[in-house]
């Protein structure tokens, strides 16, 4: 049951340096058992101090959970994408599955990928990289009342399968009686030492009123910018705690965790989806403008009206819309996008959204779509190239894995990534969290500081803080 690492770098289609496993190579074993009275929650909670992922869609009501290693796959530069979607149809293409009674308890891959494809890791991300997915050892899938366990094995060119299989149902067994026996605890969340904002009002003031003249004198036409919280406690963060707060306030929402490495985490609730992909089935959604919530009907009402009848945000808001239509109208039919937004309300803040669907010509699988539509102009700007060039000019520091694409793979090469905002990384004691917000060019830096206000709350809120402060910088 050994780990293996599948790395490699290249481009879609041609030109790829690919370092393929060795002849004979270990091959991918998957056993499942039912696993009635078992949540996610409890899974994860008791899997502390190991690696460990977790993916819960609140909207279809499933949740995907794991911890340990069996296999992980990495990748580097502009050829990122193919390159893990190369290992995992390798991965996949040969591997065992011996209980097909639940499809989804088949193995999955967790992970995403950096922000920008040149990320280089610095202390705040030193656990993260560019390209970055893990099968877990042990794996729960949990849909409404139902609940399987599944372990993933390594079977070696050495090893017999009729020898493996007790070992793996032997583990399991043990594994789901453990989980039975033994009580979920959840430490409380420790006091904060201190909390720092690096960015002050005033330079956040100078960079959005750069961002502004950029979209008046340039191509540019809409950047994106964000800014840090950074956190320290006296004891090590309890993420899992943070995850049990965001479950009950944001149930709707994406949930995710990534800890690559004990007390190393990134996690968040976001109620972005970058794209799902089912076969030839496509979802994705354009969302951007922001206001915050009414504290009665009538004021929440009144809000949400104020958004749709603001010019700014109808304007950001269609063209982060137009954008993803053009971009996936070459590889796709009967696109569905409606001309006129929705209101997507979450507990502290309301947003224009656009669902969007269509069906794929071909059926490529999630992660060449991953690709076409990161970074949105929702997280990036438009065009892409200019705004992505001007956010590393202006942003003070790495966005590392923030306003990327998380989620999962399966073994159809098939899966739902969510765009990691509303999310924090946690090392041991400290937690930096983000914030960003959409620049046009009559964004007015007080509003846009607000509104990073908003969207700093619910993690805030998750680690026991309060936002008063945030309003007047450091």
């Amino acid at each position: 049951m050994n780990r293996n690492k599948h790395v490699e770098s290249g481009e879609w289609g041609v030109g790829s340096r690919y370092t393929p496993l060795p002849t004979p190579y270990s091959r991918l074993v998957s056993y499942s058992l039912p696993s009635p009275g078992i949540t996610a929650a409890d899974f994860l909670h008791r899997a502390q101090g190991h690696e460990r992922f977790y993916w819960e869609d609140g909207r279809e009501q499933i949740t995907f959970a794991g911890f340990g290693v069996a296999t992980e796959l990495f990748a580097w530069g502009e050829g990122r994408y193919e390159s893990i979607a190369r290992q995992a149809r390798e991965l996949f293409r040969d591997t065992l599955v011996l209980n097909e009674q639940a499809p989804l308890a088949a193995p999955r891959l967790f992970g995403g990928f950096a922000f920008r494809q040149d990320f280089t890791p610095d202390n705040t991300w030193a656990a993260f990289h560019p390209a970055h997915f893990v099968l877990p050892h042990y794996q729960l899938v949990q849909q409404g009342d139902e609940s399987w366990l599944t372990i993933n094995a390594q079977l070696q060119p050495d090893e017999a399968l009729e020898s493996l299989i007790p070992q793996l149902r032997e583990a399991l067994t043990a594994r789901y009686e453990l989980l039975l026996a033994e009580p979920s605890r959840v430490n409380q969340m420790p006091a904060p030492v201190a909390v720092n904002y690096p960015m002050s009002f005033a330079a956040w003031e100078q960079m959005i009123n750069e961002a502004t003249m950029r979209t008046r004198t340039t191509a540019m036409s809409k950047a994106v910018l964000s800014r840090v919280c950074e956190i320290r406690f006296g004891e090590r963060v309890n993420v899992d705690g943070a995850l049990d707060f965001l479950a009950q306030k944001y149930a709707s929402s994406f949930r995710f965790l990534f800890e690559p490495r004990p007390a190393h985490a990134f996690y968040g609730a976001t109620p972005e989806l970058l794209v799902r992909v089912n076969g030839r089935s496509l979802t994705t959604m354009g969302l951007a403008g922001s206001i915050a919530r009414g504290k009665t009907a009538v004021a929440d009402a009144a809000l949400a009206q104020e958004m749709l009848n603001s010019a700014k945000d109808r304007h950001e808001h269609a063209i982060v819309v137009d954008s993803i239509r053009r971009r996936l109208e070459p590889l796709t039919d009967c696109l569905d996008a409606p001309d006129v937004p929705t209101v997507l309300q979450l507990s502290n803040i309301q947003h224009l959204h656009t669902p969007i669907s269509a069906t794929l010509r071909q059926a490529t699988g999630v992660l060449p779509l991953v690709e076409i539509l990161h970074p949105t102009p929702a997280l990036g700007g438009s065009p892409r190239h200019l705004a992505m060039q001007f956010i590393q000019e202006a942003e003070p520091v790495t966005r590392g894995w923030y306003g990327a694409p998380v989620g999962w793979i399966d073994h159809n090469l098939d899966g739902a990534f969510a765009v990691a905002i509303r999310s924090a990384v946690a090392q041991e004691k400290r937690v930096w969290l983000y914030a960003g917000a959409g620049i046009v060019s009559d964004s007015i830096p007080q509003k846009e500081w607000d509104e990073t206000v908003l969207k700093f709350r619910p993690m805030l809120e998750a680690l026991r803080l309060g936002i008063g402060e945030l309003r007047m910088g450091n």
